[in-house]
């Protein structure tokens, strides 16, 4: 073998290494470092207003890190600490219902509920089966997971203020050295300029557009789905408003799984005229989306409702709530490689 040769491997080898304790060493910290580089882009023409301005990079980074905090962050940790307070005294009214006024509960003469339960109890199969037993058991399972996640928030609520801080350290360097750092980016990808320059815009699209047409919108969902919620005098607001919150944001699936039920539950419980208005107060705040997103998302790369919505899922499963934006935007890089690698094969055909 060629000593150029064993040089070489020999290097690939090293760098191989180094960027394998490299990876180990930030993994860590991906979570922070991810948010701060989505939420920089995000509101990177704001830095760059303030920059026009005050003329010094780092005092227009400072302050555009002052804003995030209080209008983003600061209210979510707000936002995290009243869930969690509104998720403790949830599950302890459901423990607190799980005695003698379950029983209360199970047992109303609700005619449709009682239509039911004769109707299968009529089955042979069925009939020797407890369905309020069944219900209890289930509402105790669900009232055990539930304290189970409260508790797992309240033990990481450290954790999370320092990943806080840490979003907010490193976008001040995100801001200020951002340019230089996305340029170093573009000259080490194996591509062609203009490929890069396309394959770049196309993430900030991505970005801007999951969070503008979707994060952004589902949040001013989930507020008005909290408000609702509080003027009718119905528990746990601000958590049921965070629930609205994740379900605009997938694809098909929307608040109206919180308001529609809840909706029911009224009428059934004798406040019919609330209940009917609960949900069709709900049904206008679902079409929100209809009203606001083409003016929010006019321009911006749109991704097919299917795709988009396993992009999310998956994101979620692999990323935690960071996987509402890394979903959408792996997908989207996925897409671009495929367009990339389809014109490159149509220049082959044609020549």
């Amino acid at each position: 073998m060629k000593r150029e040769n064993l040089n070489s491997i020999l290097f690939l080898l090293i760098a191989a290494l180094f960027l394998y304790l490299f990876y180990r060493l930030i993994i860590p910290f991906f979570s922070p470092l991810a948010w701060a580089g989505i939420l920089v882009i995000v509101f990177f023409p704001v830095y760059k207003w303030m920059l026009r301005i005050i003329k010094i990079p780092w005092l227009a980074s400072l302050f555009a890190c002052v804003l995030i905090f209080l209008i983003i962050i600061g209210p979510s940790i707000y936002l995290f600490a009243s869930m969690i307070n509104e998720a403790t005294e949830l599950v302890q009214t459901i423990n607190e219902t799980q005695g003698e006024n379950i029983k209360k509960y199970l047992s109303l003469d609700i005619p449709f509920f009682n239509m039911i339960e004769e109707k299968l109890s009529s089955i042979e199969e069925l009939k020797d089966i407890d369905f309020q037993t069944i219900l209890k058991n289930a509402v105790s399972a669900v009232t055990r997971a539930f304290g189970s996640q409260a508790t797992t928030l309240l033990a990481n609520i450290t954790k999370t203020i320092f990943f806080f801080a840490l979003t907010l350290f490193s976008m001040f360097f995100f801001f200020r050295d951002g340019d230089r750092l996305v340029d170093y980016i573009k000259s080490i990808v194996p591509l062609e300029k203009d490929r890069v320059n396309l394959l770049f815009n196309h993430m900030r699209e991505v970005i801007e557009g999951t969070m503008y047409g979707g994060v952004l919108i589902a949040i001013i969902q989930g507020i008005l789905g909290g408000i609702m919620f509080a003027a009718f005098g119905l528990s746990s607001p601000i958590l049921w408003g965070a629930v609205m919150t994740f379900l605009a944001i997938l694809p098909v699936v929307g608040p109206f799984l919180v308001y529609i039920p809840a909706g029911i539950i009224l009428i059934l419980s004798g406040s019919t005229l609330n209940g009917i208005l609960v949900i069709l107060i709900g049904s206008g705040i679902s079409q929100v989306d209809n009203f606001i997103r083409p003016h929010l998302f006019h321009g911006k790369t749109e991704m097919h409702t299917l795709l988009l919505f396993f992009s999310i899922l998956g994101g979620i499963a692999m990323f935690g709530l960071l996987g509402i934006i890394l979903g959408p935007l792996i997908s989207a890089i996925f897409v671009a490689v495929l367009n990339f690698m389809e014109f490159g094969l149509h220049i082959k055909t044609e020549s």
